[in-house]
């Protein structure tokens, strides 16, 4: 499925995705709600500022935008969501939300190649996705990776991204965000 994606002209327009698609699961065992919710709550706890833990909420949200398309997931081939999340949350943040966002994929294929162990640790959705999107990085593409400057901030969300899949967890509802959403929204009238 080719998905166009317009970019987010408000916060509004990303609370109303998760509204409507936020209880679909997507390849894990909870909801797209519930992952970025414990995401965002992992950021918090390792005190990231609030751009990385507004990443660490929505860096999921292609798969939103996927099911807004009338998509079901998971599908056979790589969907591209980190690319098109961040496409879609570029007209209302800068790259220090979406660069995060749209690096965690390929911060998993780092970590597949560098990490010993990592490949077996992640979960059952997480080894299938790994294999859409083309495996372990290469030796050329590590390095290449981590010559990018944002490559730490990806890590650790892709690290969060890991850990946030706990069914029946607590953390802080999504409306708790909302006030640093709108604060770190770019003003696009000028």
């Amino acid at each position: 499925m080719n998905l166009e994606v317009q970019p987010a002209t408000t916060v509004d327009e990303v609370i109303e995705l998760y509204e409507r698609f936020g209880a679909d699961r997507y390849d894990e065992a909870v909801t797209q709600l519930d992952h970025g919710l414990q995401c965002a709550a992992l950021a918090r706890h390792e005190a990231a500022d609030d751009a990385l833990v507004a990443a660490a909420l929505l860096h999921d949200v292609g798969h939103l935008l996927h099911l807004r398309a009338g998509g079901e997931g998971p599908v056979a081939e790589d969907l591209h969501h980190e690319a098109n999340g961040a496409r879609f949350l570029g007209g209302l943040f800068g790259p220090e939300v979406t660069a995060p966002i749209a690096l965690h994929v390929r911060a998993k294929r780092y970590l597949a190649a560098t990490e010993p162990g990592f490949v077996d640790s992640l979960s059952a959705g997480s080894t299938m996705s790994l294999a859409k999107q083309g495996g372990p990085l290469d030796d050329a593409d590590v390095r290449s990776f981590e010559a990018n400057p944002g490559h730490d901030d990806a890590v650790r969300l892709r690290r969060w991204d890991d850990a946030g899949k706990v069914d029946g967890i607590t953390v802080a509802p999504f409306d708790t965000y909302e006030p640093m959403l709108r604060s770190l929204q770019r003003d696009v009238t000028g």
